[in-house]
Parts: structure tokens; C-alpha cells; sequence
């Protein structure tokens, strides 16, 4: 059974993921949910007003009061700046299984950040959820996410043609990671992370 503990501050060697609040509105637009070479890699388009940014932030902080919402930002311990976006979800309840997403800003990208996170957000999950399984997906033309997956401990488990249709209105085929719980524990029998309960 999954152990919810919603969206606590997790920290790692150089990043601190913790919850969205209102003053990060203007970076989340201007470091990545406006950038057309990050949209590219996701389902929505590019934001091109800050308004767009401020919706969609409003609906991920009003979900903070439920303990099943994991939802956080990307933090550089080194000069606080937000720089992306990682969250668990779809979790469904008769295989404790879930998946999980994030987003860097190009300019953070190729500098180990993104395997970062999601080897927190792996860890946090495993150890502290007890989650069964964490699958993952990104667009075929998109390799380097799919490396980042594998420096997590994830594995390939398939592609799926035309999975998606981005905001081009362009099918993408995505490759399918994941990673079970018994096989992350085999190799990591403590947790790696800090955690913070909010």
C-alpha cells in the first residue's frame, strides 16, 4: 500500500525540489514553460502569457492540501534559482504502481540535473512511499530524457507509436521506462535522499 506523504522538501548534492508557491510564477514562465524547446518535449504548448503560467500554478498549489499530490520544484542550492519541475501521479491503487514526469529549463540541460531529480524522486518514492513500480515516457526524438531515465536505474520496457500528440498537433512515438521497487531496493537498500516533511 502506497504511504502518502504529499510534497515534502527533498535535497540532494546540488537541488532542493520543493512545493510551487505563488512568487515562482514569473521564473516557471521564463525558465522553461515558455520555451518552445522544452514545450516541444511535452503535451502542452509553450505558455505565451504569464496568466497561462499563473492558472496552471493556482491548480498545483491548490492540490498541496492532499497528500497524494507530489508535485515539485527544481531548486539550485547554489543560487535558489528554479529551474524545472518533477511530479509523481496517476497512481492507481491496485498495484501501488504511478509514473513520473519533469522538465528542465534548456538552460540547465546537460549538466546532470535532470538524473538528479528523478533519482531523488525515485528513492523518495521507493523508500519512503513504498511504491511497487515508477514508469516513465518521452518522445522517441528526445534520447537525452531517455538517458536520464537509465541513470535512475530505469529500463526499457517498450516504445508505443503515436502515444501523444503535442501541441504541433505532431504524433510523437514514445519509448516506456520503469523501475520496480525490489530491484531499486536490491541496489539501494537505504534511502539516498534528505527529506524534509513539510
Amino acid at each position: 500500500m502506497i504511504h502518502f506523504m504529499g510534497t515534502p522538501k527533498i535535497e540532494t548534492q546540488r537541488l532542493i525540489l520543493r512545493q510551487l508557491v505563488f512568487k515562482d510564477t514569473q521564473k516557471i514562465f521564463d525558465n522553461w514553460l515558455s520555451d518552445e524547446r522544452v514545450s516541444d518535449n511535452r503535451v502542452s504548448p509553450a505558455h505565451k502569457k504569464v496568466s497561462e503560467t499563473e492558472e496552471r500554478l493556482e491548480r498545483i498549489i491548490a492540490e498541496y492540501e492532499s497528500k497524494e499530490h507530489c508535485y515539485w520544484g527544481i531548486e539550485l542550492k547554489a543560487d535558489g534559482e528554479l529551474i524545472g519541475e518533477i511530479d509523481l501521479y496517476d497512481f492507481e491503487r491496485t498495484t501501488d504502481n504511478c509514473e513520473v514526469s519533469y522538465s528542465i529549463g534548456y538552460k540547465w540541460w546537460n549538466q546532470g540535473y535532470g538524473s538528479e531529480e528523478l533519482k531523488a524522486v525515485v528513492d523518495f518514492g521507493f523508500h519512503y512511499m513504498n511504491i511497487h513500480k515508477i514508469s516513465a515516457a518521452h518522445n522517441t526524438d528526445n534520447p537525452a530524457s531517455g538517458r536520464i531515465m537509465v541513470k535512475a536505474g530505469m529500463v526499457q520496457e517498450g516504445i508505443v507509436r503515436h502515444m501523444i500528440r503535442n501541441a504541433k498537433n505532431q504524433y510523437k512515438d514514445c519509448a516506456i521506462y520503469g523501475i520496480l521497487q525490489e530491484d531499486y531496493i536490491r541496489f539501494n537498500d537505504t534511502a539516498k535522499i534528505q527529506v524534509i516533511e513539510t
